[in-house]
């Protein structure tokens, strides 16, 4: 398994994921376009979850969220994405409120005859199936988009870890082991999974903690590359836990 990094690790080191995609999904070029492929990706579900609390209905989000990112890997909006302005998360959500309050115009105008809506956005009906907003109804859409981006941000994480153990060839390690990194089970069956992993059960703890180590420094690495220059990485991991927690 491998040692924790070192505690002092400077934030600047990982400055190299979502802001240095961000710059250069800017190019047009098969390599940009990759780039903002990437992004989208990354982004998808939190603008998802943002949408759908806007709009209470499942289907107009998802309808919506592909207009927006169909518009962004069209080379539209991300070329006013700025690092020296702060964090991504904040950029690329006052995006989605552009867009949205932008295809509300449209629509309004084609009531009135004076125009051609491309979206669906009076999709907020009580009876639509796809309603699903239970959970979240109490929370507004800011505070859904945040706390699905740091759900997102866990599981790139844990993707990255995963891909290290198997690097390393321990492809089950992170996969037994993730409740107790992600938080989603108590200790009672670490015997079980030990014997499992034909460790030990003190050999497993020492296992779960270093691989804890792992999975802090690849959070940190996600949540830093989504930081503008002057950001501060310790600031937004407050933010993500705060998030998870509201």
């Amino acid at each position: 398994m491998d040692s924790t990094p070192p505690s002092n690790l400077p934030a600047a080191a990982f400055y190299t994921t979502r802001w240095t995609r961000v710059c250069m999904a800017k190019a047009d070029s098969e390599e940009g376009r990759r780039a903002l492929a990437d992004l989208c990706d990354a982004y998808y579900e939190p603008v998802v979850a943002y949408l759908r609390s806007v709009f209470r209905d499942a289907d107009a989000a998802r309808e919506i969220s592909h207009a927006f990112f169909a518009e962004m890997l069209g080379g539209g909006t991300i070329h006013t994405a700025d690092p020296q302005r702060g964090r991504f998360r904040f950029y690329l959500l006052g995006a989605v409120k552009h867009f949205v309050a932008h295809h509300r115009e449209a629509a309004s105008r084609q009531k009135r005859g004076g125009g051609i809506a491309q979206l669906s956005l009076e999709a907020d009906s009580a009876e639509s199936p796809a309603l699903n907003v239970a959970a979240d109804a109490r929370l507004s859409p800011e505070v859904v988009y945040d706390r699905q981006w740091a759900i997102t941000v866990l599981e790139r994480a844990m993707q990255a870890l995963n891909a290290e153990c198997e690097a390393q060839g321990r492809s089950k390690v992170v996969h037994l082991m993730r409740p107790w990194l992600m938080g989603e089970s108590g200790y009672g069956d670490q015997g079980a999974v030990a014997a499992a992993l034909g460790l030990s059960l003190p050999a497993m703890k020492a296992a779960i903690h270093r691989l804890r180590s792992r999975f802090r420094h690849h959070v940190k690495a996600e949540v830093a590359g989504t930081l503008g220059q002057d950001g501060s990485v310790e600031d937004e991991m407050r933010s993500l836990f705060a998030a998870l927690a509201g």
